[in-house]
């Protein structure tokens, strides 16, 4: 035998050594899956488990026929959704190394590994991946050509990720830098609030910056890491930007609809944002909820939805909606989020992405001799509505430019958006110019809430009491559910004493007032140190202008009790 034959030989002996291992690294890799995710919580101990044992029952002897039922029924939706979930995961790591195995047959007929290697980096290899002998599979590039022409691929352009996954619940929230106001920041306190901690560790959040500007990018993405810090050093948010490359020439595409340009462009945008956005986060975990980044969630919200899928009599459902407007509180099984992203690609060009996901409902389930009423009944079996609605949409001004909704969810129920309180007798003065009826004596008295225009340097809001009292503590709430950004910035809370006390632990102000708390974060709470004797009044004085209006949806005064 030849050197050459020899050579050619042991090069075919390597590559089969590499797909031997390969292999038995996805045989371990399901074995873990089989001997973990997959097991019953009835037989688990763990307490991660977002359908967990102690949301249904354990096993135990005072349990009646029917509850015994219901808890087997139970763990097997769960069993049954995490076995489809790992077959899922199976049947991606499978073309994987199909793929890799066309590219090493085609590498030692070319004679090379290297130049395997060279002609994996480039456009003519990407598209061959897909081809079987002749025949070519459908793959992106089928919708999106430009992609061969792009050597850095498609991998994010920023992230940060500590790599969370097998969860239960995957939270989608794409954003983009809005010119107006932004909603991002409280749309996600809201999203952690409404969860308990058990929850948040079998949850994994997806804050997608759908920026091609990566300095953008990174400019939101630090804000993000001030505000979140330990839910992303904890795993609980990802952060994600996907690359420039990743969108075509919007200028080179054929409008649509009778659009404007700039309307084309930002929809045609969106269904990629989506797409792009669903492939990331197809394999993290077993359930995808997607939501928008200018809503407010309810508090118990992921187990309303947890309950809700165990509630459901088949496993057919396509998707549970928990809000019905727009996309946002719309679940899907992870299994499933391939077909709706390839579906979105390749009709991203020609309608709105509430209109794609509809019509693809109506592409798999509806029947050209059948009426729109049969239509509807096919649709309603697996697009399945939860009422009332788990989420409100509160943003007013959109991600494109100039459009202003008002778009309200009339299932969401009324949000609570003042809390009253039985305050001390006072005479109330402001500076700040009133909107509508909300004014500060309604507040004050707890029968509404008090919102006012752009608050400036030296405005202020005063308590006078009548007669003078004891002040113990205090607590102002900024902003509310609806408009969370309209808050007090750069604020104090200050005391007017009967009688200036000889030594005080508050700094002083030029009119005689002791500054005995600020605003953070919209909300102001404190006591006032009994030295200062009796308090003639209290006010909030506000130091530099703001670039939002302000509301006060909660005052409570609390005055010290007779000794």
């Amino acid at each position: 035998m030849g050197f050459f034959a020899r050579k050619r030989v042991l090069k075919r002996i390597v590559l089969v050594i590499v797909l031997s291992v390969l292999v038995l690294h996805l045989s371990m890799f399901w074995l873990t899956i089989s001997h973990s995710d997959l097991v019953p919580n009835a037989v688990r101990t763990s307490e991660s488990a977002w359908l967990s044992n102690d949301k249904i029952g354990n096993y135990s002897a005072n349990l009646t026929d029917y509850s015994r039922k219901v808890e087997l029924e139970h763990n097997v939706v769960q069993l049954r959704e995490k076995l489809q979930y790992a077959e899922t995961l199976q049947r991606q790591r499978q073309k994987e190394v199909l793929r890799l195995q066309q590219q090493i047959v085609k590498a030692s007929r070319n004679g090379s590994v290297e130049h395997a290697a060279a002609d994996n980096s480039s456009s003519g290899a990407a598209a061959d991946m897909n081809a079987i002998g002749n025949l070519m599979l459908p793959n992106i590039y089928n919708h999106l050509p430009h992609l061969l022409q792009i050597e850095e691929g498609i991998n994010p352009a920023y992230s940060v990720s500590k790599g969370r996954t097998g969860v239960s619940l995957v939270i989608g929230i794409p954003t983009i830098p809005r010119q107006v106001k932004s909603y991002l920041v409280e749309t996600t306190k809201s999203v952690l609030n409404g969860m308990s901690d058990a929850e948040k560790k079998t949850t994994l959040i997806i804050i997608f910056i759908a920026e091609l500007n990566l300095e953008v990018v990174q400019k939101q993405a630090v804000e993000l890491e001030i505000q979140f810090q330990f839910e992303i050093v904890s795993g609980l948010i990802e952060i994600v930007a996907p690359p420039a490359s990743f969108y075509p020439d919007f200028s080179t595409l054929k409008e649509t609809l009778g659009d404007p340009s700039d309307r084309f462009r930002w929809r045609t945008k969106q269904n990629l944002d989506f797409s792009y956005l669903m492939m990331y986060a197809q394999s993290r975990g077993t359930y995808y909820l997607q939501i928008e980044d200018d809503i407010v969630a309810k508090a118990g919200f992921v187990n309303t939805i947890s309950n809700f899928i165990l509630s459901q009599a088949s496993s057919d459902w396509f998707m549970l909606e928990f809000c019905q407007l727009g996309f946002i509180g719309k679940l899907f099984k992870s299994r499933d989020l391939a077909l709706v992203s390839e579906f979105f690609l390749m009709f991203h060009m020609d309608k709105p992405v509430d209109w794609l996901l509809d019509h693809l409902f109506y592409v798999r389930l509806c029947l050209p001799d059948k009426d729109m009423t049969h239509c509807a009944r096919m649709k309603a079996k697996q697009r399945i509505r939860y009422k009332p609605s788990l989420f409100q949409h509160v943003g007013v001004h959109s991600s494109l430019k100039g459009k202003v909704q008002r778009l309200k969810d009339k299932d969401f129920g009324k949000m609570k958006l003042h809390k009253g309180h039985s305050n001390p007798p006072a005479t109330i003065t402001t500076s700040l110019k009133i909107y509508k009826q909300y004014t500060i004596e309604k507040a004050y008295a707890g029968i509404s809430l008090f919102w006012a225009l752009l608050p400036q340097a030296g405005d202020y809001v005063r308590f006078d009491f009548v007669p003078p009292i004891g002040v113990e503590k205090f607590y102002f709430t900024s902003g509310n559910a609806e408009h969370a950004m309209d808050i007090f910035i750069n604020t104090t809370v200050e005391a007017l004493p009967v009688k200036p006390p000889n030594k005080a632990p508050y700094a002083p102000t030029n009119d005689g007032f002791f500054v005995v708390g600020n605003f953070t974060k919209g909300v102001a709470d404190g006591t006032v140190a009994e030295s200062l004797g009796k308090i003639a009044a209290l006010r909030l004085f506000v130091h530099s202008e703001s670039q939002s209006w302000t509301i006060l949806s909660e005052i409570h005064i609390d005055a010290r009790k007779a000794s």
